[in-house]
């Protein structure tokens, strides 16, 4: 319970495993000072959207009050680009992290943390990007977009 929480803490409270828009509102509206989208994983249902399809929802129900993060699911530099393209103020990453930690210490996690930057600064210079801030939606086409060009047959 978020209103709890700031009875005994002056640090910020974000609320993770926000999915739609009416989570969002609910979560801001209770006060939260950022929101997560995540499912957890995915760990309890095989059908739990992924996170990145929810982003989009969540960010414009947030409406710029609170920074909105993604968690879950990246796994490559695109994928850090393409959350930013839709909305998320930060990305959380957890999986790869873990399984450099413990394949390989933390030279694995250096190593993981620096092939996620390397993809994610190629993947801005070839979109023509030189900060963040022109990282827009434009850039990218989502699986659930209506196609952007005209079939001709």
């Amino acid at each position: 319970d978020v209103k709890w929480l700031q009875t005994i803490t002056s640090l910020p409270i974000l609320v993770k495993g926000v999915l739609t828009a009416e989570d969002a509102r609910l979560a801001i509206q209770a006060g939260a000072a950022g929101i997560i989208v995540s499912n957890h994983g995915a760990r309890q249902l095989d059908y739990v959207p992924a996170t990145i399809m929810a982003l989009e929802e969540v960010v414009k129900a947030a409406q710029g009050r609170v920074p909105v993060f993604l968690d879950g699911g990246v796994r490559r530099g695109t994928d850090v680009f393409k959350a930013l393209a839709l909305g998320a103020s930060g990305i959380f990453i957890g999986r790869p992290v873990v399984f450099s930690l413990a394949a390989e210490g933390e030279a694995g996690v250096r190593k993981v943390l620096q092939m996620l930057r390397d993809e994610f600064e190629l993947t801005m210079a070839l979109s023509g990007c030189r900060s963040l801030k022109e990282i827009t939606r434009n850039h990218i086409v989502a699986d659930w977009d209506e196609p952007r060009v005209v079939p001709r047959l």
